[in-house]
């Protein structure tokens, strides 16, 4: 009978490990063209199970082999899918979370319901995810976890299926995070209706598709704004490059975040008025009402509590990126004071060059910058490699212009000051000529005089 018994158990064993891991659902076009009913899937990963998906009762989290009450969680959401597909991100980010920390990751598979040509439809099916992800939470409040150990990461539609489950707590969820939040049908709607930053303890945004896809207003305690919002780096500028045009922009916000959890260079960004004022300078002091600058992506968090205790519900930054992944971008603030007498403007052009001659040129196009007399005028630069050492600074003047004389601008004093890595010693030039639109390379020397006043 004991040999019956095993052998049972034995056999029981053998076929629930032969089962197939639950995995996201995989559709086609002709399902977005036929439309889909709606129906969620939580898969539920931990590093216990990262490669294999355990699907979650919404109703009775008790039941689940893998579910931890006492690690915190991860809710993955994703948006309107027009071609059925999986989303090609949706392993990787689960992937670099589970590296970070032994989180119990949810992804909210609403693939049917989101798979639809007519949008109208996914907005709906949008709105019909909450009560799934609500009678979730309900469960977890029940069993003993803390509502400001969840966090949220909502991905277009996601971002508002995540502010909309957030009104539901009352904005007690710990975290949100919005990846480009959709923009038709919500674009100027009440904060009841979008994402909003009272929707959990700390709301942060990533706006990369602006005029496209995404929505241009701020919604969170942050919004970050790379490349001002629109037409990031990389991405194709026209329809000749297929489907790629149209979701590149879209989508670059859920890369800007994976980058943010898998390279050293921490994504800085320029709180901010606009994208004009922080490319002309105006906004790269890295000391914003006493605060440091805010890092992108899954660290933002870390500007939580500065923003409370500055009483600062809701703040704007922009940020440039590089046009392939890591996106990092080295910023500099390259400040002049020149002596001409008359005003003079224009445009700089800077290139740096480091000990074993590497050189690498500004790649921040700002408007023309006002050079008076005995005044400091600041420029933003911003390169793809960092150098930690450099040994020559090319600068070129220019006014654009195809008449008229040719001007020089006398400068009394340059300094070049290393936003990405403050503690840097700031290079500086003493009585230097820039004879216009011929470069002039020089070798810097540090600072003697560190306090130039601004404006």
């Amino acid at each position: 009978m004991l040999r019956l018994c095993f052998f049972i158990c034995f056999v029981a064993y053998c076929a629930r490990a032969g089962q197939e891991c639950p995995k996201f659902t995989d559709l086609n076009f002709g399902n977005a063209v036929i439309g889909t009913d709606l129906k969620v899937k939580l898969l539920l990963y931990t590093r216990r199970n990262k490669d294999c998906a355990e699907l979650l009762d919404e109703h009775n989290i008790t039941t689940s082999t893998h579910f931890n009450v006492t690690k915190n969680i991860v809710v993955i959401i994703h948006g309107y899918r027009f071609t059925g597909s999986p989303p090609i991100w949706i392993d990787t980010i689960k992937n670099l979370l589970l590296e970070k920390q032994d989180f119990n990751i949810i992804i909210v598979d609403w693939n049917r319901g989101a798979t639809t040509v007519n949008y109208f439809s996914a907005v709906s099916s949008a709105k019909n995810v909450v009560p799934s992800l609500t009678h979730l939470i309900d469960q977890m409040l029940e069993n003993g976890v803390a509502a400001n150990s969840i966090y949220m990461i909502g991905v277009s539609l996601g971002a508002h299926i995540a502010g909309f489950v957030g009104k539901k707590y009352n904005g007690k969820i710990g975290r949100i995070t919005g990846l480009d939040p959709a923009g038709p049908l919500f674009a100027r709607k009440l904060a009841d209706e979008r994402l909003d930053h009272t929707d959990a303890q700390f709301v942060d945004v990533i706006h990369s598709d602006t005029d496209g896809f995404g929505l241009k207003e701020s919604l969170g305690n942050i919004d970050f704004y790379p490349n001002g919002g629109i037409d990031q780096p990389g991405c194709p500028k026209t329809i000749l490059s297929g489907s790629s045009y149209f979701k590149c922009d879209h989508q670059r916000s859920v890369f800007l975040y994976m980058s943010s959890l898998q390279h050293n260079c921490d994504i800085t960004a320029y709180p901010c008025e606009s994208y004009k004022d922080y490319r002309n300078g105006k906004c790269v002091s890295c000391n914003f009402k006493s605060l440091p600058c805010p890092i992108v992506g899954y660290y933002a968090d870390k500007w939580k509590d500065h923003l409370l205790e500055k009483n600062l519900p809701m703040t704007t930054a922009y940020f440039d990126t590089s046009d392939k992944d890591p996106f990092c971008m080295y910023h500099y603030s390259l400040d002049i004071i020149t002596w001409n007498k008359s005003t003079r403007s224009g445009f700089i052009n800077i290139k740096i060059t480091d000990n074993s001659g590497n050189t690498i040129e500004s790649r921040i196009n700002s408007d023309a910058a006002v050079f008076q007399q005995y005044r400091q005028t600041k420029i933003l630069a911003g390169f793809y490699l960092d150098f930690g050492n450099i040994s020559a600074i090319a600068l070129t003047f220019s006014t654009r212009s195809t008449v008229g004389p040719k001007y020089k601008l006398r400068v009394l004093k340059m300094r070049l000051k290393s936003l990405s890595h403050p503690e840097r010693i700031q290079l500086c030039r003493y009585d230097l000529i820039l004879v216009e639109n011929v470069e002039t390379t020089f070798t810097p020397i540090p600072c003697y005089e560190i306090n130039m006043q601004d404006n």
